[in-house]
Parts: C-alpha cells; structure tokens; sequence
C-alpha cells in the first residue's frame, strides 16, 4: 500500500444514489484474490452498452476523466454486501478518495484497509459537488481536510489509528509488524522481570 498524505486531482462524478457493492464489482468478477487488474472490471455494467460496447455517457469512459483520483457520489455510496473487491477495482481503476453525504460503514471500513480515503461531508457541499464535476479538489489526509474549488477547507472525520495506517502506507496487519521491535523488547524485559521473581 502506498503512503496517502495528499490527493489533489479533477472529480469524476456519479450522481447516483444507493451505489451498492455489486454495482461497483459485480459478483462474476469475485474469482480472485488478486487486486491488480480489477479496475476494468469497475462499474462494468454501466460502463457498457448491451452489445458490450463501452458507453460513451458514462463518466469514467468520458476522455476528460482519464486519471481522475477522487469520485464524487450520491448519498450510501458502498451499500450491499462487504465484499473486498469493491474498494480493490475503485483504486486499481486509479482512485484513491471517494465523497459522498453517507458511505456504507462495511465498506468505509474495507477502504480504509485498501488506502482508499472514504470522506464524508456535509450533503449541501456533496450537492454543489455533484453538480461540478472535473473541478479540482485538494485532500490533506494529514490535516483531515478537502479544500473545494472556491478556497473554503471543510473538515472530515477521520479515526487516528486509520489516519496512521494511510499516512504510513500500511494496513492493520503491517502496522502491527512495524511495531515488532517494540514487541520483542516488552517480551524479552518481562521474562527477565519473571526470571528474577522466580529467582
């Protein structure tokens, strides 16, 4: 996992309410434990056509959103089921934060753990956002902020220990290894402690 202290990026936008897991991954792609390659899988069923030709309307087939790293959405963005590839295809598609006015908890939880940066704002802004798409927006992941296009920084919640994870590039497991050291030194001072009680 990459270290997030900052996105600054143009928005793609999808207005949609209600995007649940299955709408972002459908279920037939969840064959693999592999992250890599998932992105095109993405919003497949919106992406194309009933011919299986891509759909020209839809916001990430549209030239001017290629390389686009923040996804403005409808409130309950990440409903359904929890599966893992969702947040998986969002950053292997190039994503690495998502607005909404509610993101499903299930899988705010799931990015998190993916260093995607899920925010949460208040729906007025999410609103103006919605309706501006391919605006530029600076995520300071470090300051837990998101300066909008008209200067004004507005604050997201953001746990600390999830804060850490992204800051550092690591997930729960690999923060807990990088406090190895720290680990062996309490184990190896408290069999000495006991060594010297049993003596």
């Amino acid at each position: 996992m990459q270290p997030l202290t900052e996105v600054v990026s143009r928005t793609v936008v999808l207005r949609e309410r209600n995007i649940d897991t299955d709408q972002i991954i459908p279920a037939r792609f969840l064959t693999t434990t592999e992250r890599k390659g998932l992105g095109k899988h993405a919003f497949n069923d919106w992406r194309s056509l009933p011919d299986g030709s891509p759909n020209p309307e839809f916001p990430f087939n549209r030239a001017e959103n290629i390389g686009a790293r923040i996804l403005v959405a409808g409130r309950n963005f990440g409903c359904g089921s929890s599966r893992e590839h969702a947040p998986w295809a969002l950053t292997d598609l190039g994503l690495r934060a998502v607005i909404s006015a509610e993101i499903a908890d299930i899988f705010r939880s799931n990015a998190l753990k993916s260093g995607l940066l899920p925010i949460v704002l208040d729906e007025a802004i999410v609103d103006e956002l919605l309706e501006q798409p391919g605006v530029e927006l600076r995520i300071d992941v470090a300051q837990r902020s998101v300066t909008l296009p008209d200067g004004r920084r507005v604050q997201f919640p953001l746990d600390a220990f999830a804060q850490t994870c992204l800051l550092e590039g690591v997930d729960q497991l690999g923060f807990l290894l990088k406090q190895s050291p720290a680990i062996s030194q309490f184990e190896q001072q408290r069999q000495t402690q006991e060594f010297r009680h049993a003596s």
